[in-house]
């Protein structure tokens, strides 16, 4: 089937989920979630897949087994396309509507001693610089995790410190409940912003493909 959009059913689905996050819920709206979530997320994913490649779907479980919060479910469904180690686009569904991103969500030691030293040269530093400057231009917005302090090894009037503090680095938007979500039109959107975010994506993956 082809993708017709998320109905509203979708984000009711998570809006009641958030208040109610148990296994006895879940089990009563399962049909719900694969049927208003599961399959449409799956249609979308399989629309973009000739450009950007397979998507994988996340499980809706989460795992409590070290976490302070035991509540079993994610409330929201993600998909993510993998265009180098734990790097490439997203997307997602939830109580807040639609969101989808693009950038690097981890790096091993090495590689991110990797994307610093990147970072630190003139051209390619000032190459991400730029590339971020447009797309938050563009109402794209910064997310990742950062050290709050300097880097060891690093200096902290570096011209360039706080994308040097950056652990993980994306760049996203949320459309949140616009009416093109729940349309057809949602997979020309998404391919409209992962195409703009391609430059990330391409910056970073030579950096942590070296060491995969």
């Amino acid at each position: 089937m082809s993708f017709a959009g998320f109905p509203v059913a979708a984000l009711d689905f998570y809006d009641d989920l958030e208040v109610e996050n148990t296994r006895a819920f879940w089990e009563q709206h399962r049909t719900t979630y694969e049927e208003s979530v599961r399959a449409p997320m799956t249609e979308l994913c399989a629309e973009l897949a000739d450009e950007f490649g397979a998507a994988k779907i996340f499980r809706p479980y989460r795992d409590v087994r070290f976490a302070k919060d035991k509540t079993p479910y994610k409330t929201h469904q993600g998909a993510f396309v993998a265009a180098g180690p734990s790097c490439g686009w997203y997307v997602q569904v939830g109580a807040p509507g639609v969101r989808v991103g693009a950038g690097f969500y981890h790096a091993e030691p090495g590689d991110l001693a990797r994307i610093r030293d990147a970072v630190d040269l003139d051209h390619s530093g000032r190459e991400l610089e730029r590339l971020l400057a447009g797309l938050e231009a563009d109402g794209f917005e910064r997310a990742g995790d950062r050290l709050k302090t300097t880097p060891r090894g690093w200096s902290k009037d570096h011209p360039r410190i706080d994308l040097l503090r950056h652990r993980s680095l994306s760049m996203g938007r949320s459309y949140g409940f616009e009416p093109v979500i729940h349309s057809p039109d949602l997979v020309a959107r998404v391919r409209a912003d992962w195409r703009r975010l391609r430059p990330l994506v391409d910056w970073v993956v030579p950096r942590l493909e070296q060491l995969a």
